[in-house]
């Protein structure tokens, strides 16, 4: 049975570490709520990562329609901008046809553009970002990150030195703007300030999280996530492009040379998910606060829980 909201153009998000239930959860919501569900995971985007991003299934995305999952390459450069200019196209969509719109993910950054709004960078010139990345794959991340951070001092505290992405973006700003990425984005207001906006982190206590991030990768495995990064590596993209970090490829890729065994690749994407999904529960505590923290064992109490929190 549909449970009716009092519908004023409701905003859903729901966030939580890596192998908290999201997905389900999220679904079981749209059913109850005449919902639709809208990606919030920057590597569930890709077409060709099905397995190793944990991306929905096709059973449950026939079920209730899902927005934003593999519609990219990953031979496009992609950014948080890009992702709000095409969220805020589903999210109006589902509003002309009378849906709730669920955003679900564990990607704290794309949260933080529907809830603070995101900065207004002027379009980069793209011969200016291919010079830059040529720049950046001739000297390597860290001499690059030191020159960021001679021109972007600020920069400094808010990049770890090993974060290419960033690195490379906080770098293209600046001397293109002469403006910091973070001066840009002291002066930000969200798109939608008319949404009621229901704010729900999934609060997975440690145990039971690292349980089933221990399932997950098995479960991976199982369903040929070597095979899916094979087809990958054949791609040959370029390394500073975001896909190079979904959680498996490096780890499989060594195995494929005969680095390591498949033992140590399970261990590895283990060891490299827990340490994710701490940092995502950690970005939680710094950027969420003022959100719904929920979790119970029982899947349909949670599920009560959240329709409260959202009803």
């Amino acid at each position: 049975m549909i449970k009716k909201l009092n519908f004023q153009k409701k905003l859903i998000l729901i966030a939580g570490p890596t192998a908290s239930g999201k997905s389900k959860l999220a679904s079981v919501i749209a059913k109850k709520i005449n919902g639709e569900v809208i990606n919030a995971d920057s590597m569930q985007i890709y077409k060709e990562f099905t397995v190793l991003s944990s991306r929905p299934s096709k059973k449950e995305m026939k079920k209730i329609r899902h927005h934003l999952y593999g519609v990219l390459s990953v031979k496009e450069h992609f950014s948080t901008g890009k992702w709000l200019y095409l969220v805020k196209k589903k999210i109006n969509l589902c509003v002309k046809n009378k849906k709730i719109p669920i955003l679900i993910g564990g990607t704290g950054l794309y949260f933080n553009a529907i809830t603070k709004g995101i900065s207004k960078i002027p379009q980069i010139d793209r011969k200016i970002r291919e010079n830059i990345r040529t720049l950046h794959n001739k000297i390597g991340q860290k001499k690059f990150y030191q020159k960021l951070i001679l021109i972007d001092p600020i920069s400094k505290n808010k990049i770890l030195p090993t974060d290419t992405q960033r690195t490379i973006r906080a770098y293209e700003v600046k001397i293109t703007t002469n403006k910091s990425i973070y001066e840009w984005a002291s002066n930000t207001r969200s798109d939608f300030l008319d949404f009621d906006i229901k704010k729900i982190f999934i609060d997975i206590p440690k145990d039971i999280l690292l349980k089933n991030i221990s399932k997950r990768t098995t479960s991976m495995i199982k369903n040929k996530c070597i095979e899916e990064v094979k087809r990958f590596l054949k791609l040959n993209i370029d390394r500073s492009l975001s896909a190079n970090k979904i959680i498996g490829v490096r780890e499989i890729e060594l195995y494929l040379k005969k680095n390591i065994n498949l033992d140590e690749v399970i261990n590895l994407i283990n060891i490299k998910t827990r340490q994710y999904a701490k940092r995502q529960k950690t970005w939680s505590k710094a950027h969420m606060i003022g959100w719904n923290m929920l979790y119970s064992d029982d899947f349909s109490v949670l599920t009560k829980k959240v329709l409260k929190v959202i009803s």
